[in-house]
């Protein structure tokens, strides 16, 4: 099985090939989370991550959104 190496929130990640932000998420058990999500320094819209798929070298940082005031 062919893998690529993303670099996530800093740290090389592994995913397949034809991994998208939603398999991501769902890898990482946060599919039910307030997050956001930016790849290469820009934010990904929540409905984009199903189409958004995962390139070599992306660098994906997951941010839990906290609220507060």
């Amino acid at each position: 099985m062919e893998i690529i190496v993303i670099v996530l929130n800093g740290e090389p990640h592994q995913v397949s090939p034809s991994s998208t932000l939603t398999d991501l998420v769902e890898a990482l058990n946060l599919s039910q989370k307030a997050i956001a999500v930016a790849v290469n320094r820009t934010i990904i819209a929540r409905h984009q991550w199903g189409e958004y798929q995962l390139q070599a070298q992306d660098q994906v940082d997951v941010v839990r959104a906290i609220g507060g005031g």
